[in-house]
């Protein structure tokens, strides 16, 4: 549990770099909204993103990993999709700004799962 927790805060601080970087509006209590999209992020990621990488799989291959990214938008578009149906949310408009905020997402989130890479995998 607590490393839900802490990769949920973690994207929780992703969505709210990517969304003051792309100067994208959200609807909602600010804090709130980010920590409801980063709850949103965290289990789309979870439960979407390994489908859409075996649907990927071979534009994946093709590309040399390249479609990540793609996918990486996708997953962005779709956690302000869902966050919006719960009324928290933000909306993107096209593939370039859910491409750039979907690698702001993933740049933040590795470089704070360094930071608590020994809290993620359970070790003291």
């Amino acid at each position: 549990m607590n490393k839900f927790i802490i990769r949920w805060l973690i994207n929780s601080l992703a969505v709210f770099a990517a969304v003051w970087l792309l100067d994208i509006a959200v609807e909602g209590n600010e804090w709130v909204t980010y920590l409801v999209l980063g709850l949103v992020l965290t289990l789309v990621n979870t439960f979407v993103r390994p489908l859409a990488k075996v649907v990927g799989c071979l534009p994946n291959l093709l590309t040399l990993g390249l479609f990540t990214l793609v996918i990486n938008a996708f997953l962005f578009w779709l956690t302000g999709v869902i966050g919006t149906a719960l009324g928290f949310g933000y909306s993107v408009e096209g593939f370039w700004p859910a491409f750039w905020g979907g690698l702001i997402v993933g740049v933040v989130s590795a470089v704070m799962g360094f930071f608590f890479r020994d809290e993620l995998k359970g070790r003291k």
